[in-house]
């Protein structure tokens, strides 16, 4: 096995049991739409899986979250593919400010992601369909009993060097989430 697919089968079985230590529903669904630096744009739906894990920090509660997503990327083409499906998990840490009541908080994680195709634009092509998501966000949970969120990202796909080339893409995100 090549070490891209042993990361992607380490990282998954790291998701399944941080999955199976919440619950396998989830306890919310998002929705997220982005833009890349040179025109690609992202449409995404998934799900949400809080951990049963907190922490008081002198600025807030820290707590965690995971991700699981499908998500639609187009691209400006050459010639070739336009859309690519990617499949994707992600824990975040959330910092929600004042000691947890707060309707803001902050967030950041790292995750793995896998598309059907690998991705190439006009500008880029990536060298593998494995790639990791790292994220840093700010948002604000509003409504009743703080059960839906908006929030702004900023994204890097990329595959940490593993194959060459590596140009990694960088998507600015607009996300709202509901939590059941």
């Amino acid at each position: 096995m090549n070490r891209s697919k042993s990361l992607m089968v380490a990282a998954a079985l790291c998701g399944v049991c941080m999955v199976a230590n919440a619950q396998w529903r989830p306890a919310g669904v998002f929705a997220e739409a982005g833009i890349a630096e040179h025109g690609a744009y992202s449409a995404t739906f998934g799900g949400v899986w809080p951990w049963a894990w907190k922490r008081d920090t002198a600025v807030g509660e820290l707590t965690a979250i995971s991700e699981g997503w499908i998500s639609q990327w187009r691209a400006r083409q050459v010639t070739g593919r336009e859309s690519f499906t990617q499949l994707g998990f992600q824990p975040l840490l959330r910092l929600r400010f004042a000691g947890g009541v707060s309707p803001w908080f902050a967030e950041a994680g790292i995750g793995v992601t896998y598309t059907d195709e690998v991705y190439h634009s006009a500008t880029k092509t990536f060298s593998t369909k494995f790639n990791f998501k790292d994220t840093l966000g700010v948002g604000r949970s509003f409504g009743a009993d703080r059960k839906q969120e908006l929030g702004l990202r900023v994204s890097h796909f990329s595959n940490a060097s593993i194959k060459r080339p590596n140009p990694g893409e960088n998507f600015l995100q607009l996300r709202y989430a509901h939590s059941f």
